[in-house]
């Protein structure tokens, strides 16, 4: 297969479009976790208190995945994306412009910026529905990708805040938002072969399907990681190692960026060796690299290049997922993403408020870390206990053209 037979595939202007809506949406997603140790000591918060403000996005957005998968299987994807961005940027707006000066209305915001986490039910079937089976994991990795975004949260938002005071952080981040909204409706289009909306038993019959409950619990492991570690990284080099939150947000950005950029190689590997393969190498190395990280390691430097590598591998396992979903649930690809994505951020919701309530009941971050450590190890055994069904009916040679 020639490399550029891809670009010729699909529609490459919605490929980019989808991206640059998914970067920056993110961005403002996890917009908490950098500002976190600013916001929690003008407010006074609690270990825990902080670690659910900078969860809250996530369930938030998990759950909204949901809404919006109706949304782009009823309105189509771009429409749904738009109506999204415009609540994300009103968001933006009040929480610039009113009052943020409790721990309630932290939470209250956390609510209303898990919109921009739904982002990703709309950014991969907008780019999905315009590829063949066999491109689906390059596709796919490359609209993922916009995971980046959150790196760009960790590497700016503590020096704006620095500078500005936290809250017109949120007020400069209108202008990227406005410019990616202008992007989005120029460039995105809908793919001719869209399939008809469903109803909502449709949609509930897909949980009777018990791959769907694997994918679900596959992504909560590898998104759920990476989102779960984006949010907290910030806080957790402020605290287990001093530094200042604006160098905190730079070692965050550091880990962010090293598992937003493989997402895409994640893809292509699956593509190349088959989902399975790459997915089970991910969660070998995740689990063995979180549990190097639960020692609390003496070097930050060290503690730094661990999670890089932990990073890596739950950003490769992103892509390897998405290469798997289309290829079981092609005519379902709206409501699984937004299934499998809201279970995504379900695990990052637990990550990041466990490390939290670890850090206030034992005064350490090893039992989060711990724990999340065995999930991906019970990932491993659950992959492995599924992967000879797949291969041998959905996933065969004489089903798709794609390695399963």
């Amino acid at each position: 297969m020639k490399t550029s037979s891809f670009w010729k595939a699909g529609h490459t202007p919605t490929l980019l479009a989808s991206f640059f809506y998914f970067d920056l949406s993110f961005m403002v997603w996890v917009l908490l976790g950098p500002l976190a140790v600013q916001i929690s000591k003008d407010l006074g918060m609690t270990a825990a208190q902080k670690g659910l403000m900078v969860a809250t996005p996530l369930l938030a957005g998990a759950l909204l995945r949901i809404a919006m998968g109706v949304l782009v299987d009823h309105l189509k994807p771009k429409k749904a994306g738009a109506i999204g961005q415009l609540i994300v940027l009103a968001t933006l707006a009040w929480a610039w412009l009113g009052k943020l000066d409790t721990y309630e209305s932290m939470l209250a915001l956390g609510i209303l910026l898990g919109v921009a986490g739904a982002a990703f039910a709309v950014a991969l079937p907008l780019a999905s529905r315009w590829y063949p089976p066999e491109h689906q994991g390059t596709a796919l990795g490359i609209a993922g990708a916009g995971n980046s975004g959150t790196a760009f949260a960790a590497l700016f938002a503590p020096s704006l805040a620095l500078a500005y005071g936290w809250q017109n952080v949120f007020g400069w981040c209108l202008i990227p938002l406005g410019v990616a909204f202008i992007v989005y409706l120029v460039f995105a289009r809908d793919a001719p072969s869209a399939p008809p909306p469903k109803s909502m038993i449709e949609y509930l019959r897909v949980l009777k399907d018990k791959d769907a409950w694997w994918f679900m619990f596959f992504y909560s492991v590898t998104f759920g990681g990476f989102s779960g570690l984006a949010s907290s990284l910030t806080i957790y080099f402020n605290a287990q190692y001093g530094l200042s939150p604006v160098t905190a947000g730079y070692f965050t950005a550091a880990c962010v960026f090293a598992g937003s950029l493989v997402r895409p190689v994640g893809g292509v590997v699956a593509d190349r060796i088959g989902g399975i393969k790459a997915l089970s190498l991910t969660y070998v190395l995740a689990a063995g690299f979180l549990f190097i990280a639960s020692t609390g390691l003496q070097s930050v430097q060290l503690a730094l290049a661990v999670f890089v590598l932990a990073m890596l591998a739950l950003g490769t396992g992103n892509g390897a997922v998405f290469q798997l979903v289309p290829q079981r649930f092609r005519k379902e690809i709206g409501v699984m993403t937004g299934l499998v994505g809201m279970a995504g951020g379900i695990g990052g919701f637990y990550l990041a408020s466990s490390l939290g309530y670890s850090k206030q009941l034992t005064g350490s971050y090893q039992l989060g870390l711990t724990l999340f450590s065995a999930l991906a190890a019970a990932a491993l055994v659950g992959l492995s206990a599924v992967k000879t069904r797949w291969r041998t009916t959905w996933g065969s040679a004489a089903m798709t053209a794609a390695k399963i």
